[in-house]
């Protein structure tokens, strides 16, 4: 299961949970290219609830679709993932270090005050 739910002008907030599977994913990604078309320097909120691994088609879709997913997440500044898995969270983290210009930080599922201190930082 999944929602997508454009919060403000330049933010997403994504709801994740159980298992996606090939319809589900894709259903997903063309959820997210659709709301964020003219997103930029935004903010990206993911909460990943009782997470289960994809489904090899799933993950199938995502690798046929990396081009416009690296389109997708330049549109933005900030990325909080909280998930209830403390081995996600650390994955999360290695894959936002690997994108240039995107601050990505994982938070527990309770941590949410801190998840949208991190996105909107005081200036």
């Amino acid at each position: 299961m999944f929602q997508v739910t454009r919060t403000a002008e330049v933010r997403l907030d994504v709801e994740l949970s159980g298992k996606l599977d090939k319809a589900a994913m894709k259903d997903l990604l063309d959820e997210l290219m659709a709301k964020s078309v003219d997103i930029q320097q935004g903010v990206l909120l993911m909460r990943i609830d009782k997470f289960d691994f994809p489904s090899l088609g799933a993950i199938g879709v995502e690798l046929s679709r990396m081009p416009s997913l690296f389109r997708f997440i330049r549109r933005f500044d900030r990325v909080a993932v909280m998930v209830d898995k403390a081995w996600v969270r650390k994955l999360s983290e290695i894959e936002g270090a690997l994108i240039p210009g995107l601050e990505l930080k994982a938070f527990e599922l309770t941590q949410a005050a801190e998840a949208e201190a991190f996105l909107h930082p005081a200036f």
